[in-house]
C-alpha cells in the first residue's frame, strides 16, 4: 500500500491549516483541518479502511491519538481536506470517527509543548479484513489499535512534523 497527500509531503512540517485551533486551549492557533489523504495498491480481500493519526513523541508515556476513523468503505481511496471535522459532512457514508485523546471523536491537530523537539504525526491507513469493527464512537483509540493489529491486511503511513 501507498499513501500520499496534497496537503503535505512525507517528512515535511505540517502547514498551519492542520494545527490545533485556539478553541482547544492548548496554546496553538491553527485551522484544525484534517489533511487530504489518498491511498493505492490495496491488497485483495480488503473490506474496509481505517485512518489514524498518532503522535509517538507526546510527553504522556503512551503517545497521543489525534484522529481515528474506522469502517471507511472498501471502494473509497481518499479522504478530502477537513473530513475529520464532524460537522463537515465530508466522511464517506458508513465511516465512523472514534474518540481521540482529546476525549471526543474527530480530528484534533498537532500542538506539542512549546520549546519541545519536533513531534512526528503518523497518518496511517489500514486495509481491514472486515467491513466493520466492533467499536462505537466512544471506544478508546487504544482498543481500536488493538483490533487493527489483528485485522489489518496492510498499512501505509505518511509522516508530518510540527514544533512550536
Amino acid at each position: 500500500m501507498r499513501i500520499t497527500s496534497i496537503s503535505f509531503r512525507d517528512g515535511d512540517y505540517l502547514p498551519s491549516d492542520h494545527i490545533l485551533s485556539a478553541d482547544y486551549g492548548f496554546g496553538c492557533g491553527g485551522g484544525n483541518r484534517s489533511p487530504h489523504l489518498r491511498w493505492e495498491d490495496v491488497p485483495a480481500g480488503t473490506k474496509s479502511f481505517a485512518v489514524t493519526c498518532f503522535d509517538p513523541d507526546a510527553p504522556t508515556g503512551s503517545g497521543f491519538w489525534h484522529w481515528v476513523v474506522v469502517d471507511i468503505p472498501a471502494q473509497v481511496n481518499e479522504l478530502p481536506l477537513d473530513a475529520g471535522n464532524p460537522g463537515s459532512g465530508k466522511l464517506p457514508a458508513g465511516a465512523l470517527q472514534v474518540r481521540t485523546d482529546f476525549g471526543k471523536p474527530g480530528y484534533g491537530g498537532p500542538c506539542p509543548p512549546a520549546g519541545d523537539h519536533p513531534h512526528r504525526y503518523l497518518f496511517t491507513v489500514h486495509a481491514v479484513s472486515e467491513p466493520r469493527l466492533a467499536v462505537t464512537a466512544d471506544t478508546s483509540a487504544a482498543v481500536v489499535g488493538f483490533q487493527l493489529n489483528f485485522k489489518s491486511l496492510a498499512k501505509a503511513t505518511i509522516m508530518g512534523l510540527y514544533k512550536r
